[in-house]
């Protein structure tokens, strides 16, 4: 849970200014899948993307991004790997009353931590994060939730580190349908 107040939180829909990134709405727009950068050059995240955001899913994506770097931290060690890729992609609920329900984030977290528990072991890593979100409602802001997963995969150089990634998206992407069904 990052609900400090000094925390990360999210407004939606957002903006980065002028000329820079905004939300899609892929949920209702699935067509504007083009315009997201980190997409276009990953097909496993767009493979996500699409998934999360289907007419069959409670939920719907805000935001994301994807790296690669050899900076490792203490918690990465035990993966004994000399490169890592990453992602992030900020999920919201598609319902209203769901979004603004504290226990339904908790709920979906502690679910898909779960079923990822039981997967097959591969260098990944994942980690969903409870966090404040402002929804944009014509003239009102709604005070909400949204999570945040990051997930990582290692290996000893960028292809291996990117092929666990992309395994284990895949991973999640399956906990995510089925814990939100």
């Amino acid at each position: 849970m990052e609900l400090g107040a000094n925390d990360e939180t999210l407004e939606m829909p957002w903006a980065a200014g002028p000329g820079g990134p905004k939300y899609c709405d892929l949920k209702r727009h699935p067509e504007l899948l083009v315009n997201i950068e980190e997409a276009r050059g990953e097909s496993p995240l767009a493979e996500f993307l699409k998934a999360i955001n289907s007419p069959a899913s409670q939920l719907e994506t805000a935001k994301c991004d994807t790296w690669s770097t050899d900076e490792m931290s203490v918690e990465d060690e035990i993966f004994a790997a000399r490169q890592k890729f990453g992602c992030y992609v900020d999920l919201v609920f598609s319902d209203e009353k769901a979004r603004s329900s504290f226990a339904s984030h908790e709920d979906l977290a502690t679910e898909v931590t779960r079923l990822l528990r039981k997967a097959p072991e591969i260098p990944a890593a994942a980690e969903f994060l409870v966090r404040r979100c402002y929804y944009h409602v014509g003239q009102e802001v709604r005070e909400g939730f949204y999570l945040t997963f990051y997930l990582f995969g290692y290996g000893d150089d960028e292809s291996q580190a990117h092929e666990h990634w992309a395994i284990a998206l895949k991973l999640v992407e399956n906990a995510i349908r089925q814990a939100a069904r």
